[in-house]
């Protein structure tokens, strides 16, 4: 067995009691920018769905809000190993506030209902947010699942990236490193943030749509 299905079978395994969801697995740049499928009302090209969700604090937050700027959408669950990866690393933190100090609004989505794994209460989200030094603009409870499904949303994490004109411009995975291993951070191709520079540069998306990796979304 070679080292990269050994990755693979591990990532399976620990993901597996955290529901494990669609992965990213391509041995290429050229491979991992293939489409895929539309999902629900989020297309890459296409205006972005609309929604209005309170945060942690009560605040409503509207995509329409931030017309005019850059706005990462990123589906989150401290309790999967996946993203405890990208923030154990601080991989996570430091986009958060390299892309904030750039004008970018970075919203965290946390899509679990009510009684299912990795939904909080606000004070609990409050709470982590401090512990992990995280600096999301907001980060956003969708209770009902109806902004996470509208993307199609189905991994912690999930990325999407929208333009100045509401424009949705890379959907998918992080980075190409289907992992839960910190290590693999360093070594990534980080799939947001080559969209973020391209878009803030004014160039088009030279990969704007792959597959997501990590736990299932708990809806």
């Amino acid at each position: 067995m070679n080292k990269k299905a050994m990755v693979m079978i591990s990532a399976m395994a620990v993901a597996g009691a955290f529901g494990m969801a669609v992965f990213a697995t391509p041995s290429s740049t050229s491979e991992q920018a293939k489409p895929v499928a539309a999902q629900s009302q989020a297309v890459t090209g296409k205006p972005a769905p609309a929604f209005t969700l309170a945060d942690s604090k009560g605040k409503k937050h509207s995509l329409s809000d931030y017309q005019g700027k850059f706005v990462v959408l990123e589906w989150v669950n401290y309790g999967c190993p996946f993203v405890k990866k990208h923030y154990e690393s601080q991989n996570m933190q430091k986009l958060q506030k390299n892309y904030a100090a750039k004008g970018v609004i970075w919203l965290s989505v946390n899509s679990s209902a009510p009684g299912k794994q990795g939904h909080l209460a606000p004070d609990e989200i409050n709470q982590a947010l401090k512990e992990k030094s995280a600096y999301p603009t907001a980060y956003l409870l969708d209770l009902d699942g109806s902004v996470g499904r509208a993307y199609g949303a189905k991994t912690t994490p999930h990325m999407f990236v929208i333009d100045k004109k509401g424009v949705l411009v890379y959907s998918g995975a992080i980075d190409d490193k289907v992992s839960t291993d910190v290590s693999d951070v360093a070594g990534a191709k980080n799939f947001v943030s080559s969209a973020l520079d391209e878009a803030l540069a004014g160039k088009p998306i030279s990969v704007a749509s792959t597959k997501s990796y990590g736990c299932s979304v708990k809806y």
